[in-house]
């Protein structure tokens, strides 16, 4: 196989920020004849998403991030992408309290949503476990109370960029329809 580069790029301006809006979690199912790339030699773009009934949003704010962490091994002659996503929900409660623990037994597909206005698939065909987390009531007044979550996903590519510009396009085209669940 061929591992060639295709294109240059030129210093970006300085006019992105950082962080992100929301997460939208699908439960693990996505099959790989599910997902519609804009080139299908080089899937680096997904256009739509077939066969999905329930989107579950989570908004966010504050002290979360996704990473993209690049493993490669020339020994092995091995790649692979380590895909790592840490959450904050401020508040405990009952229904919070059930899904953490949903998500913690599970190995969901999460669509994170930049500040940026970027979308991406995490956990495309191996989904995304639960590899860290807390709960917490803090002890001084101002201290954190909520939940700590961290999300890994192993894949073979980087988590997908998804074309799209807002989320009634994501559930529209993208989900075709899905039940947006936001509460």
């Amino acid at each position: 196989m061929p591992c060639l580069i295709t294109n240059g790029r030129q210093e970006e301006c300085k006019d992105s920020i950082s962080g992100l809006q929301a997460i939208y979690f699908i439960n693990y199912g996505i099959a790989p004849t599910d997902i519609t790339y804009n080139t299908p030699a080089e899937p680096d773009e997904i256009l739509s998403i077939a066969n999905v009934t329930d989107v579950y949003k989570y908004e966010l704010k504050g002290a979360n991030t996704f990473e993209q962490t690049i493993n490669s091994s020339r020994e092995n002659g091995t790649t692979f992408f380590q895909q790592t996503l840490t959450i904050q929900m401020k508040r405990q409660d009952v229904q919070t309290h059930r899904n953490v623990k949903l998500l913690a037994y599970g190995r969901p597909h999460i669509i994170v949503h930049t500040r940026n206005n970027q979308w991406f698939l995490m956990g495309a065909f191996e989904g995304a476990d639960v590899t860290a987390g807390n709960v917490s009531s803090g002890t001084a007044y101002g201290d954190f109370n909520g939940y700590g979550l961290t999300f890994e996903a192993n894949e073979k590519i980087p988590a997908n960029f998804i074309q799209t510009t807002d989320e009634v396009d994501l559930i529209t085209n993208v989900l075709n329809g899905a039940n947006l669940v936001t509460t």
